[in-house]
């Protein structure tokens, strides 16, 4: 891919991570860099101006591989909320912080198990916050 789509942030989830990248070191999060620089190029907007298109923190989405048309659906979590669980990402792995204020639509390169990457597409926002009125979680 050759330019990173834009993305939009609410400002509760920014602050939240803001707070969270200055809590870890370089050394305890390798990808703390890449983190906030995604925050750093985003449209911050009230939770209120979340489009429901949007990949927000706590956001259920299902993905479809382009290779196969296969979907599967993972929540991008905080990483106290991270457990382990097959369908969770942590904001502070790699795909996680790529996900991050993308849109119903975009695509990004995911790491394949073993080596090499697989492209998917965001197909569909199951759940968002924002949307659903959940604003204080």
């Amino acid at each position: 891919m050759n330019s990173k789509p834009n993305i939009v942030l609410s400002s509760q989830d920014y602050d939240r991570l803001d707070s969270l990248l200055a809590s870890i070191s370089e050394t305890a999060f390798p990808g703390k860099a890449a983190l906030q620089a995604e925050l750093d190029r985003a449209e911050v907007v009230d939770p209120e101006q979340i489009p429901p298109t949007v990949v927000t923190m706590n956001s259920t989405v299902r993905f479809v591989m382009d290779s196969t048309g296969e979907s599967f659906c993972m929540t991008l979590v905080y990483p106290k909320d991270s457990t382990g669980q097959a369908d969770k990402v942590s904001i502070l792995a790699p795909v996680g912080s790529a996900l991050l204020g993308l849109s119903v639509g975009d695509q990004i390169e995911w790491p394949r198990p073993g080596g090499g990457v697989i492209r998917v597409r965001i197909d569909e926002i199951l759940y968002q916050p924002e949307s659903a009125g959940d604003f204080h979680r």
